[in-house]
């Protein structure tokens, strides 16, 4: 492990104003609720004063509004929680795997690999496919034929990309009966530089045009991409989010755990999505959107559950009686 580094060797490698004993020395990272000593935390909101005042930390990272509610040495940043991250990554260097090919990984002709690609094992990486340089396929990754893979990847376990997107007209045989007709998904998918993909996500080829993934993209865990969707550079997607067909989502959004959003609808830049949120048509303008209903005892939520299916109703009855006019 890296280290120990003293406050003000952080505060020259990473910059930040030290405030208090240059000296003091830290040898990792930590929680403010558990931090020993040796150890930095960080603190970004108020809610957490009561850890802040009883923290062990040798030293905390907060915002210049902040810095008077501490004795601690600590730096102070903009953005505190970032810069926790740089700290940590000080300590704690992103490993990965030793770059190569897995002797039980299987490579088709044709596919281009950049220098220093490090393939895992069980990693199936299909004709035509390109991996750019530094880019890291962890075990049982696959990569169906023509699929490209830009710079500084990371593809974690079980992620599955190129994959037939879920392209089928409806077709009625002579009884009235439908079918399914399977479309052929001829695109592909573009994949930019320094994108990571969580485990067991699976982003699908395109019908016609390719599906796109911009540079910088970060998608957690078990996260579904549809056909021809192109996800707009910088964007992160929180577990179990699933995105269909077609949908063209902004630069520098933040799509919450558990969202679900439409096929062929638009997303602005700088848009959030919290969590558990069903969006169904586009969204123009950037801002937070939510429609989850919070949770409640179940009692109450059947009382609740009933309104809103009576709330048709009701609205009929209300515009009957406008319609009337006041009572004589």
């Amino acid at each position: 492990m890296p280290g120990p580094f003293t406050l003000g060797q952080i505060a020259s490698r990473l910059g930040g104003r030290l405030v208090g004993d240059a000296a003091t020395l830290i040898r990792q990272v930590g929680s403010l609720e558990h931090a020993a000593g040796g150890q930095i935390s960080f603190f970004n909101s108020r809610k957490y004063l009561a850890q802040l005042s009883g923290t062990h930390a040798a030293a905390v990272i907060l915002a210049p509004e902040d810095e008077k509610l501490t004795g601690l040495p600590r730096i102070v940043v903009a953005q505190p929680y970032a810069y926790f991250a740089r700290v940590s990554q000080l300590f704690n260097p992103l490993t990965q795997q030793a770059p190569g090919v897995h002797p039980q990984a299987s490579i088709a002709p044709g596919v281009k690999l950049g220098e220093r690609v490090s393939i895992g094992a069980g990693c199936v990486v299909g004709e035509g496919c390109s991996i750019g340089d530094d880019s890291c396929l962890y075990p049982r990754v696959v990569l169906y034929p023509g699929c490209s893979i830009g710079k500084r990847v990371i593809l974690h376990s079980g992620v599955v990309i190129g994959a037939d997107g879920f392209g089928i007209a409806p077709e009625e045989d002579g009884r009235g009966a439908v079918g399914w007709v399977k479309i052929p998904q001829i695109g592909s998918v573009r994949i930019g530089d320094e994108v990571e993909i969580g485990a067991n996500s699976t982003i699908d080829r395109g019908a016609i045009d390719d599906t796109v993934i911009e540079d910088g993209v970060k998608m957690d865990n078990q996260v579904q991409v549809g056909h021809n969707c192109r996800i707009g550079a910088h964007t992160a997607i929180a577990g179990c989010a699933g995105i269909a067909g077609s949908t063209h989502i902004g630069k520098h959004c933040i799509i919450g755990g558990a969202a679900m959003i439409q096929g062929h609808i638009r997303i602005a830049d700088h848009v959030t999505v919290s969590g558990g949120t069903t969006i169904t048509r586009s969204i123009e303008q950037a801002g937070t959107y939510t429609s989850i209903f919070p949770f409640e005892e179940h009692k109450s939520w059947t009382r609740t559950a009933v309104l809103l299916r009576n709330l048709d109703d009701l609205f009929e009855r209300i515009k009957k009686l406008e319609r009337k006019g006041p009572a004589e």
